[in-house]
């Protein structure tokens, strides 16, 4: 740590100090320990009567939360806490809009620098762990909303876990957190409305991940108006002397229509101006007369009034002609808009999500906790990375399959297009191949389906008597591979050794893969089903 990180760290412990002057009294802050949009971590010691020193991890939140999702949060941690590998609570002190949790410290090693170091039989006790997490909150009636691995705490070497942060948690319809009632609510009318101009009503139009960005628009054609004007920091002069945006740019959608989703450095609330071809008549929908089209068309601004108006504004009778154009038609515009809860961390929000359904249950997390395993079984982390929503489901659809995508997004209610068909792929195979394990050259055949085949050969203990494909038992595969038996050598024993157990990874890992990643949140597994699978066997939940 340099000088003045140590200088910065010291600074932000005087400031907690001086924010809440009870903890100067019981603890001694030592470390900064983890930080994020909402809070950060300190790790902090207290002298017990005993004569011991414990330590504690101290969790401040910004000063701007809101007191109801604090206290949520605080209810969480109390009811359903310290127990099934949920981080508990000790104390919470507060001072007027500071507050500070204390939970016990689990001292934990990084994801990121144990993925690779991990045994088979590690991945697949920390897997049986979390999901254990999951079911206790779940039973509750609590969704996380922000499962990752950052958020559930790892000690490698004494076997212990934690799920912690619930600050972004809602509540089931019928929650036992009297609290999260109120937070679900508030998360509805007041989520974010990103990717406004490419979710209108139920369709989504999702880019092919192969998709090339297209050059930012010349400064010079884009004017800029009173009501979103922006600082005189923010502009530049763009080609002979005129004014444009700083930083703007644009990805290519799927049908090669500019994308109005654009990202700015400016405040999110200020009106982005796009000009844009339109013809010289239109129909005015609210007064069904003709009126001149004005050439430049303010999209947030325009879209917030649409926002506001009541349904009958567009009259059902009336169909979108603006579908696959260069432009938003005055129908677009008056439907009202989608409104879901959008929580969650980039690369581990479920589909449903990322379309903006509304109705989001505990199946979301599970998913999450599939894009775990999956960067378990892959070694690759972040496995999904993406600049925004769509991307984010164009990525999915390259692993699972954009027929299997669309397919899914119809049963709740959502119509999703895609530019190009992309095939599911073989689980096994591609965690094979991203791992190094695939010693056999193994490639995507008929012996190994896609992730959702299923057969008659092997059956759950779960009682839905779930069954899946298991051709071929990797014993007899690796005897194959084998040399014979009088001839093994030494250095064939070590290599088996050194491979961790991932040389025998059983099909029963990659079938409850491919049900955690049910793209379909109505038959997607629950943790209290996942228990079960045979995947867990050997285990006891």
């Amino acid at each position: 740590m340099s000088a003045s990180e140590v200088a910065g760290l010291r600074e932000d412990i005087e400031n907690l100090y001086e924010a809440v002057p009870q903890l100067k009294n019981v603890f001694n802050i030592k470390d900064k320990i983890g930080e994020g949009t909402f809070s950060s971590v300190y790790l902090g010691t207290a002298l017990l009567k005993s004569g011991e020193e414990e330590k504690f991890a101290l969790k401040h939140l910004i000063p701007t939360s809101h007191p109801v999702r604090i206290a949520a949060e605080l209810q969480c941690l109390t009811e359903a806490g310290g127990q099934e590998n949920v981080m508990g609570i000790k104390y919470c002190l507060r001072k007027n809009d500071h507050v500070v949790i204390i939970m016990p410290y689990l001292e934990h090693e990084s994801f990121l620098d144990i993925l690779n170091n991990l045994t088979f039989d590690e991945v697949r006790d920390y897997m049986f762990n979390l999901l254990k997490a999951l079911r206790h909150i779940h039973h509750f009636g609590i969704v996380h909303r922000d499962i990752k691995p950052s958020n559930f705490l790892y000690n490698r070497r004494l076997k212990e876990y934690a799920l912690v942060d619930f600050g972004l948690a809602q509540g089931t319809p019928d929650t036992k957190i009297e609290l999260l009632k109120v937070v679900k609510s508030e998360g509805q009318q007041g989520s974010c409305s990103l990717n406004k101009a490419h979710i209108t009503g139920n369709r989504v139009s999702v880019p092919h991940p192969s998709s090339k960005p297209l050059a930012p628009p010349s400064a010079s054609k884009v004017p800029i108006s009173k009501p979103g004007a922006l600082s005189q920091s923010q502009i530049k002069a763009g080609k002979d002397g005129k004014e444009g945006f700083v930083n703007l740019s644009a990805q290519r959608s799927v049908f090669g229509e500019r994308n109005f989703n654009i990202r700015i450095s400016a405040p999110t609330d200020i009106a982005i101006m796009r000009p844009i071809k339109q013809p010289r008549m239109m129909m005015d929908v609210s007064s069904r007369k003709l009126a001149p089209r004005k050439k430049v068309v303010p999209l947030k601004t325009a879209s917030s009034v649409a926002a506001r108006k009541s349904a009958s504004t567009c009259p059902s009778n009336l169909t979108c002609d603006c579908y696959a154009t260069d432009r938003v038609c005055s129908v677009c515009l008056s439907r009202r808009q989608q409104v879901a809860a959008r929580a969650g961390t980039p690369g581990f929000r479920a589909p449903e999500v990322l379309t903006k359904c509304p109705d989001q249950t505990t199946a979301i997390d599970v998913w999450s906790a599939g894009i775990i395993f999956l960067s378990l079984l892959s070694g690759r982390y972040p496995f999904f990375k993406a600049s925004d929503d769509l991307t984010a489901l164009a990525q999915i659809m390259t692993i699972l399959g954009s027929r299997e995508t669309i397919r899914a997004a119809k049963t709740f209610g959502k119509s999703v297009l895609c530019s190009k068909e992309a095939p599911a792929q073989n689980l096994r195979t591609l965690c094979e191949n991203l791992r190094g394990t695939n010693l056999s050259g193994r490639k995507s055949d008929p012996m190994h389906r896609p992730l959702n085949s299923c057969g008659p050969d092997l059956q759950t203990d779960n009682p839905k008597k779930e069954t899946f494909v298991s051709p071929q038992s990797h014993e007899e595969q690796d005897q194959k591979m084998l040399p014979p038996k009088n001839t093994v050598t030494g250095d064939f024993k070590r290599m088996r050794i050194d491979m961790k157990g991932w040389d025998l990874v059983p099909d029963e890992a990659y079938h409850l893969l491919g049900r955690l990643l049910d793209l379909n949140p109505a038959t997607r597994i629950t943790a209290d089903e996942a228990l079960v699978h045979p995947f867990f066997r050997a285990l006891s939940s």
